[in-house]
């Protein structure tokens, strides 16, 4: 009974309070996010733009599918994304992917519904800022491309973080593989240290203006990148997703890659 009232000698009872004690604290924590891996790029030309991603899914070291498309259609009319005007891509989390391409594509259908014409590529590029913003403090784990044609007929390609801050760029990568993509495209789109020869004496040459590029041209990088990709990064492969928006309509296109 006194061993019992003395607090001194509560650990050589054995009592089980005296044993989970002595084991020290044990933290639970819950993380809800997957980087499902794959890669997305786009570059846009004077009257098009083009978004591709390849489609592989996996979980650390285990593929999960060899084809999980990373680009789709905003603002169909039905399933095949039919009169769509608008490209979307998503890289990252393959689950907040999915729902941040179905919250747009609701939002895009009802103002379509509302207005009687389609959303601008402008308006819907400040809309997904918007719900990206809104889930600041939970937010979707993807870096999200969008595409289309401006009000010129241009080609036009936004790029977001996570929580919505976004820019137009002429080219963009995003993923597991972009950084070994994005230097590729800086120099071959937007022209980073490339000079014109003749242009002036010793080191003092003028920098290559950045310009549109054909469409055979574009097409060509997309596939040299993504074929250099799959040769260094084991979370790209198995197929290339490509989708050519112009103002005849939206054209996509598959290339295999390497499986291994």
């Amino acid at each position: 009974m006194t061993a019992m009232l003395d607090p001194s000698r509560s650990e050589t009872i054995g009592y089980s309070f005296a044993q989970s004690a002595s084991a020290g604290h044990r933290q639970h924590g819950f993380y809800p996010y997957t980087d499902n891996g794959g890669s997305t790029l786009g570059i846009t030309g004077s009257d098009f733009a083009i978004l591709a991603g390849d489609t592989r899914s996996v979980s650390g070291y285990n593929i999960n599918s060899r084809y999980v498309p990373k680009v789709f259609k905003i603002g169909g009319d039905d399933e095949t994304g039919e009169g769509a005007t608008i490209l979307l891509s998503v890289v990252g989390f393959a689950a907040d992917g999915n729902a941040l391409k179905e919250r747009l594509d609701a939002i895009v259908k009802m103002y379509k519904y509302q207005h009687g014409k389609p959303m601008s590529v402008k308006a819907c590029a400040q809309r997904l800022s918007t719900i990206l913003y809104q889930k600041r403090f939970f937010p979707y784990y993807v870096h999200a491309i969008l595409a289309g044609l401006d009000e010129e007929g241009r080609g036009a390609l936004y790029s977001y973080d996570p929580v919505g801050s976004y820019e137009r760029e002429q080219c963009r990568a995003a993923g597991s593989a972009a950084s070994l993509i994005m230097p590729f495209l800086d120099n071959q789109v937007n022209f980073k240290n490339q000079y014109m020869p003749g242009s002036g004496e010793g080191h003092d040459l003028k920098a290559r203006a950045p310009e549109p590029l054909p469409r055979a041209t574009v097409e060509q990088l997309v596939r040299d990148a993504f074929t250099s990709a799959v040769e260094r990064h084991i979370e790209v492969g198995d197929g290339l997703q490509v989708m050519v928006i112009t103002r005849n309509g939206i054209e996509e296109i598959y290339h295999p890659l390497k499986k291994d």
